[in-house]
């Protein structure tokens, strides 16, 4: 049994607003940098201009296209959009707290950049009285705005959570509401040395993912250069020559041809998988290399300017936990470093090589902290309460506005 809102079955796949990140398929054939991308290619959603739409295709890059041209590429994601859409539109009024987050409240924007914004929004009471689950977050369609409901906000405070902390700890973070103003009155229940792992160690674990991927991403250009070049190559032909040259670890010669055999073959898994390749084999992957396709540019996850958010998380965690008080403004020194990696104008090794340096400050400075060991929870379930018990007398008095007379319509729930 699953309880939905009704009228789903009703939805135009061709009018339903894509989020941000939306998978699809186009409808269309378009000719794109000298080659056509045919009718079925699959993509995701990049950003929404008007009534064009970017995606970004698989093998291909970004894309325009009109919305019609579009269509999710799942049943299960036309659900969603439209969810998604329904909830934003309805309780996007019942915000209480709002603030502009990002590379413009780190300092580190620059011409283009984004303005993103987070908050928290508050249910009206009758939201939480039904069958159907309400929901607990809400998206724009571009992606800019995220809110989370003032139960999961808190929670995620409580874990401390790098971005709820932002959102709540920012000096630009605004009350639309005597609610949200409550939640801003308390923030300091909210800190603790918690940040050492929430901020600085997820930052070194995510840095030490990238080590890998970016040496995983040499070896695809390595052997794709090679087969580009010489497509006799055999299969343990080539796993030799990349247990070589990749200077692969094993026990025996042979141990590692096999670990660069096994790497081969999740290659061109993956590859088949992103709908680069037309079989799953190595005999497909040979074939890639020589296409025009197999020119390899780096992939975006691994490119250097994303990790200079990892190292900002490095160097806020040590600076909290060593004076005592949250700063997210990055300045001096420390910020033109960061827009240096930003602009990637620094290697992703180096990167890795600078957030080792600062670990060893990021010790110390927990040793040192006198930040409390955990958040003041007390604290915080009374907030909750107190918003809770408000959102409740709000409703059942008549109130106008959002929460009161002026609520949304609850969403009717049906077997399906």
């Amino acid at each position: 049994m699953k309880i939905r809102i009704k009228g789903l079955e009703d939805i135009d796949p061709l009018r339903v607003p894509l989020p941000h990140g939306t998978e699809v398929t186009t409808r269309v054939d378009r000719e794109f940098q000298g080659r056509v991308v045919t009718q079925g290619a699959v993509g995701r959603v990049k950003a929404i201009e008007g009534s064009a739409v970017t995606v970004h295709v698989v093998g291909v890059g970004n894309v325009r296209y009109a919305r019609e041209e579009l269509t999710p590429r799942k049943a299960g994601q036309l659900e969603f959009a439209v969810r998604r859409e329904a909830a934003w539109q309805a309780l996007r009024g019942n915000a209480i707290l709002e603030t502009v987050v990002g590379s413009r409240a780190w300092g580190l924007a620059e011409q283009g950049s984004d303005t993103d914004r987070r908050g928290v929004f508050v249910l009206p009471f009758v939201w939480t009285t039904a069958l159907v689950d309400p929901p607990t977050d809400l998206v724009s369609a571009d992606g800019s705005e995220n809110l989370w409901e003032v139960g999961k906000a808190l929670r995620q405070a409580i874990r401390a959570d790098p971005n709820t902390l932002e959102t709540l700890l920012l000096n630009g973070a605004t009350a639309t509401d005597p609610m949200g103003e409550w939640t801003l009155e308390i923030r300091d229940a909210f800190v603790s040395s918690e940040i050492y792992g929430t901020f600085g160690r997820y930052a070194l674990s995510q840095l030490t993912r990238l080590e890998q991927g970016l040496r995983l991403a040499e070896h695809r250009r390595l052997l794709l250069a090679w087969l580009a070049q010489d497509p006799s190559l055999s299969l343990d032909q080539a796993a030799a020559k990349l247990a070589v040259e990749a200077k692969i670890e094993g026990h025996t010669e042979a141990d590692k041809t096999r670990r660069a055999k096994d790497y081969i073959k999740q290659l061109y898994s993956s590859m088949f998988d992103q709908g680069l390749l037309g079989d799953r084999d190595y005999a497909a992957l040979v074939g890639f290399a020589q296409s025009e396709q197999h020119r390899f540019d780096l992939p975006r996850e691994l490119r250097p300017k994303n990790a200079y958010n990892l190292l900002r998380l490095l160097a806020t965690a040590t600076n909290w936990l060593r004076t005592g008080t949250a700063q997210f403004e990055m300045t001096g020194d420390l910020r033109l470093e960061l827009l240096a990696i930003k602009r990637q104008e620094v290697e992703l090794a180096k990167v890795i090589q600078r957030a080792q340096e600062l670990a060893a400050e990021l010790e110390d400075a927990r040793r040192a902290t006198k930040l409390p060991q955990y958040p003041d929870v007390g604290r915080i379930d009374q907030l909750l309460r107190r918003i809770r018990e408000e959102a409740s007398r709000r409703w059942h008095a008549g109130e106008a506005g959002p929460f009161g007379a002026d609520a949304s319509e609850l969403p009717l729930a049906e077997w399906h």
